[in-house]
């Protein structure tokens, strides 16, 4: 950094819940009459952006989190859209960064990108950032990602990431997908969980793994400030056990995205009521869907 740039002191303070009261854009009745804007971009605090993709884009409608430090920021997860066209991720992220420097100027200011797992509607913006100058993408799949994280040596370990005085925690959380990465932000309090925790539809790929995740997760908490647990999705209707059926681009009573630490006890103990059976159910918040592998490892193991 120049002599022009003053440190921001992201470890000053204890998070504390700022504002979620946000009305999310959520599609409309006639996709090709969709108003609403490609990327909505909501500022949760000055230095904290949450960003969601149009569903009339993409039904998934992933939500993406961009976090300023004093050295670099982070870009976690790149939407469902290649297409700078139709989803211009890059030029709003471009007008974020810009933004952010005109009011804390600095040199060398880095943009690091990184993911919650490999699946497509996660990653594929990532070739939007591939030619921008100051910026590393690091591939999601676990051949990737676990080096860079440290996990490929040990896969229990937390990984620290600083982006310059705001340091985000890092697990590997299998279960939904292998080379799943939970990411905990103690500025904020987020724990950002991707689709492993989210009010939606939980596909699970390997269910002994999903229920290690998850204790995982509940331990990590009772030891942190959590303000919010943030996933990419928001699948239900605020009726309870009701989900909007997949391919969904209209989604007029969805509830918050952000859940909390008593849910992921829901989760746990919605888990233990399913047992070694493995099967598709609906609780208040969430919908658990292992996948035909996960409803066959007791019998295949």
């Amino acid at each position: 950094m120049g002599a022009d740039s003053f440190l921001i002191d992201f470890e000053g303070a204890k998070p504390r819940a700022g504002a979620l009261d946000v009305r999310w854009i959520h599609g409309s009745p006639s996709a090709k009459h969709n108003a609403d804007p490609d990327i909505q971009v909501h500022g949760y605090d000055e230095h904290t952006f949450i960003l969601r993709q149009n569903m009339a884009i993409d039904y998934e409608a992933p939500f993406l989190f961009l976090l300023f430090g004093n050295e670099r920021a982070v870009l976690i997860d790149t939407g469902a859209t290649a297409s700078a066209e139709f989803f211009p991720l890059r030029q709003v992220v471009d007008e974020l960064l810009e933004s952010w420097l005109a009011r804390h100027p600095r040199h060398g200011y880095r943009l690091l990108v990184l993911h919650t797992h490999p699946h497509g509607d996660h990653v594929a913006g990532d070739g939007q950032f591939s030619d921008r100058p100051d910026t590393t993408v690091v591939g999601a799949e676990s051949a990737a990602a676990w080096p860079y994280f440290g996990f490929a040596a040990d896969p229990d370990a937390v990984a620290h990431i600083d982006l310059g005085g705001r340091v985000l925690e890092c697990l590997a959380t299998p279960g939904h997908h292998e080379a799943a990465v939970t990411f905990y932000d103690p500025w904020t309090g987020f724990l950002l969980t991707g689709d492993t925790v989210y009010p939606g539809r939980l596909y699970i790929d390997d269910w002994p793994a999903f229920i290690r995740t998850i204790d995982r997760l509940i331990d990590f908490c009772d030891h942190r400030t959590v303000t919010h647990v943030l996933g990419c999705h928001i699948e239900m209707s605020r009726q309870p056990g009701v989900d909007y059926p997949i391919r969904t681009v209209y989604q007029p009573d969805e509830p918050p995205l952000q859940m909390t630490t008593d849910h992921l006890r829901e989760i746990r103990m919605a888990l233990e009521e399913i047992g070694d059976r493995p099967r598709r159910q609906a609780f208040p918040l969430f919908v658990l869907c292992p996948s035909e592998s996960s409803i066959g490892w007791r019998t295949n193991s």
